[in-house]
């Protein structure tokens, strides 16, 4: 079968980041007034996620370098709920994933899947904590506020998340995840409240990324008002969020999915598939076919999302760890995202049978999109009708004209 030809581009977004990271921490403690809430003596923890967040580890290195300024000691706790096959040993390997360790950060990490019950909602839902932030002197929860992948509501993925599903471990997510999207969605706000209300949470601080991928907004936030404000910096993080460049694909292929990545393999709020019950599928992008090539290595087998994808390949199903992907997605209860699809021999014999399935439409005349991953598409590879529609405007960038697809002597694609 003849493949169209390909150009990789760029599109540029409008965006600021942060020059100086360090500095902006510290004017942030100053904020709010760590001096007084910090004292000597007293040990720190510091909530650190599963999430291939921008500038991750030296975020945290610079948030434990402000409480020894304060003669406190910080350490890391995991917040991922089950993440890491739901077991301590395979959080703190999440974390090297992501480069959080002792050696880049300056602080111990204290992993444990034990939890304390110290509350519960309205509607009788228990409320864990983390054994080892409910005996620390405070608590700095920190979390990236982004758009969730799997609803749409005032309060999504952010600090609440992490006070409630990520400190609360395994058992704090079977609790929520029992309820099915409810649980997560309307549930989750009100766990992580109560979380901060009875823990010695000393303040949040709130990351937020631009369409580059890059550190836009490091906020440190008084306990009192984490709720209003993770509702306002949710709404900046949607205006910053990127998107694919056209709407309409016949086929969208993915080099890499993994929790690194998203926390659903590939970011829903990008493909445009949600799969989960009772929630609305979004109206764009309109995509019939996704390919998912490969499983990152920072994800140690779990390839939860991959049931987002049509096909994939045979690389990516020797890489899953089952034990992994199958805790994660019975414990989310979204069971779709963990279905295997159609599994060809390598990237190529799965780009022939997705423009094989391509119906009426002539092989050279695809609209295909090649990305390395959902969260890195400021760079990608499209098709020639793709490109002819772009490459006069004014946000995009040719790197790279139109030339013919390479594949390497396996039979999958060059690496990007």
């Amino acid at each position: 079968m003849s493949l169209p030809k390909f150009a990789k581009i760029k599109q540029k977004f409008v965006v600021e980041s942060i020059k100086n990271i360090s500095r902006t921490i510290s004017e942030q403690f100053n904020f709010v007034k760590a001096d007084e809430k910090i004292k000597p003596g007293m040990e720190i923890a510091i909530t650190v996620g599963s999430r291939g967040i921008a500038n991750i580890p030296l975020i945290v290195k610079n948030v434990a370098d402000e409480i020894k300024k304060r003669g406190a000691t910080p350490f890391i706790i995991p917040a991922m709920g089950s993440h890491g096959g739901a077991t301590a040993e395979g959080q703190i390997e999440v974390l090297e994933g992501l480069g959080v360790t002792e050696d880049t950060t300056g602080c111990e990490i204290r992993s444990s899947m034990d939890v304390v019950e110290i509350g519960e909602t309205s509607a009788g839902i228990p409320v864990y904590i983390d054994q080892h932030a409910y005996k620390a002197d405070g608590i700095i929860i920190m979390g990236r506020v982004k758009p969730h992948t799997d609803f749409k509501k005032d309060i999504e993925s952010g600090v609440l998340k992490m006070a409630s599903i990520g400190m609360g471990k395994h058992k704090q997510a079977l609790a929520l995840h029992t309820y099915g999207i409810e649980g997560i969605r309307d549930m989750m706000p009100e766990v992580g409240k109560v979380v901060i209300r009875k823990s010695n949470t000393l303040f949040g601080i709130a990351i937020v990324e631009n369409a580059h991928e890059e550190t836009a907004i490091i906020e440190a936030i008084e306990p009192e008002r984490i709720e209003e404000r993770e509702r306002e910096l949710l709404v900046k993080a949607f205006g910053l969020m990127p998107s694919l460049p056209v709407d309409e694909m016949d086929i969208l292929v993915v080099d890499e999915i993994g929790k690194n990545y998203s926390g659903t393999g590939m970011d829903t709020n990008i493909i445009g598939r949600i799969r989960v019950l009772g929630v609305e599928e979004p109206k764009k992008p309109i995509i019939k076919y996704v390919i998912a090539s490969n499983l990152s290595e920072a994800s140690h087998g779990n390839a939860l999302g991959i049931g987002l994808a049509d096909l994939t390949t045979k690389r990516l199903l020797e890489k899953i760890d089952l034990q992994k992907m199958n805790e994660n997605v019975v414990t989310s209860t979204f069971l779709d995202r963990a279905k295997i699809p159609i599994v060809l021999e390598n990237d190529r014999e799965a780009l022939n049978a997705a423009l094989r399935a391509n119906w009426g439409i002539a092989s050279e005349e695809a609209r295909i999109v090649r990305v390395p991953n959902t969260l890195h598409i400021g760079e990608l590879f499209v098709s020639e009708v793709i490109y002819n529609e772009l490459k006069n405007k004014e946000n995009i960038e040719v790197i790279k004209g139109l030339h013919e697809l390479q594949f390497d002597e396996d039979g999958y694609f060059l690496p990007m």
